[in-house]
């Protein structure tokens, strides 16, 4: 039995008509290609902090100048090799980066590596601090938002949201001083620790630098104690800036998960609101969180500074003022560049974590 639709013959020389390819190309190659992408963002964040840094002149005269009779200036600056061509000055600065030689601070003549390694665990213990304070802030407090949509609790809920994170860093930590710690004594005022804790911690044979972390593995309680007293009103100060943000994410995805229809089947058959809220609409509430965690530690580093100033904590933030205000430019690029880098891995790690949950970002 013959078919009753024929199927044209190819003409010689025509085009037949290719599939599509499949859009995509996989986890492998995507995570392969957002690796490959920090390369290029580092070094171009490198390339701006160098320039930018020499625009003003050479670190030693900005740093030293007035200080040193002209001679020993000049000598430094031939020594350091500042009067070279500024391009000469970048291509061997990359080659000193490729060794890990970030160079040496000029105000107290110490490896800025050294000085990365010894402030930079004190900024990273605060970022942890604060990032538990925002999720242990907004996540829930997002949960209640969306559940009681257009209610009282709502609309108090958003204006604490707007109020997290438009309140300056520094001036919030100076009301939390203010009531805490001046008005009510229940917390330190300043400080990381206190000094005989900071004294103990210094003791321990191969410390991580991170305090709560080796009073920890040393059982000292008292020291673990102490250091999270201190540790409180920095990160609250921290952690609400971030806790807003979340907050306001956590609402907005809960409410339109909230409306889809595998929850409506859910409610048909009976299934409590808050069991569909908990079980059924958190989790993919929780992906745009994931995503936009990245660009909240960027923001978090950043106040990172203003938070160490306010609360006298010896990290990356409050090294970087001093270094600042001594004109040291070479320690103020060495931090800049961890920071950056700091940034970069974070974004791609939170980009693992997203593509990991969601296959759609993927593509």
């Amino acid at each position: 039995m013959t078919s009753l639709i024929e199927v044209p013959e190819a003409k010689p020389g025509a085009v037949t008509p290719k599939s599509k390819a499949a859009p995509g190309g996989g986890l492998g190659r995507y995570l392969v290609v957002r690796f490959f992408l920090i390369i290029p963002t580092i070094f171009i964040l490198v390339t701006l902090v160098f320039f930018m840094m020499r625009v003003i002149g050479d670190p030693i005269t900005a740093a030293q100048g007035g200080r040193l009779p002209p001679d020993v200036l000049a000598q430094r600056i031939h020594d350091a090799g500042y009067d070279r061509p500024i391009l000469v000055q970048y291509a061997e600065y990359l080659g000193q980066l490729a060794t890990g030689n970030f160079g040496t601070t000029i105000t107290d003549r110490r490896p800025v590596v050294d000085m990365l390694a010894t402030f930079g665990t004190a900024t990273l213990e605060l970022s942890i601090n604060a990032l538990v304070v925002a999720l242990a802030v907004g996540i829930p407090l997002g949960l209640i938002a969306a559940q009681r949509r257009d209610k009282g609790q709502d609309a108090v809920l958003r204006c604490f949201a707007i109020l997290c994170y438009a309140t300056p860093v520094f001036f919030s930590g100076l009301l939390l001083k203010l009531v805490f710690s001046a008005w009510l004594g229940w917390l330190p005022v300043a400080g990381r620790t206190s000094t005989r804790t900071e004294l103990t911690m210094q003791g321990l044979a191969a410390p991580s630098g991170i305090y709560w972390l080796d009073a920890l593995r040393s059982g000292n309680m008292a020291a673990l104690g102490d250091i999270a007293a201190h540790a409180v009103l920095p990160a609250i100060a921290l952690g609400l800036l971030t806790a807003g943000v979340f907050l306001r994410l956590v609402r907005t995805n809960v409410i339109g998960t909230l409306g889809k229809d595998y929850i409506e089947a859910g409610r048909s058959r009976g299934v409590s609101e808050f069991r569909l809220l908990t079980r059924h609409a958190y989790k993919p509430a929780l992906i745009p969180i994931i995503t936009v965690m990245g660009l909240q530690i960027a923001l978090m580093l950043g106040g990172a500074v203003l938070t160490e100033t306010t609360f006298e904590w010896k990290g990356l933030g409050y090294q970087l003022v001093q270094y600042l205000n001594a004109r040291d430019f070479v320690a103020v690029q060495g931090i800049v560049v961890l920071l950056a880098v700091i940034v970069a891995v974070t974004n791609f790690v939170v980009d693992v974590v997203a593509a990991l949950i969601d296959p759609r970002v993927r593509y």
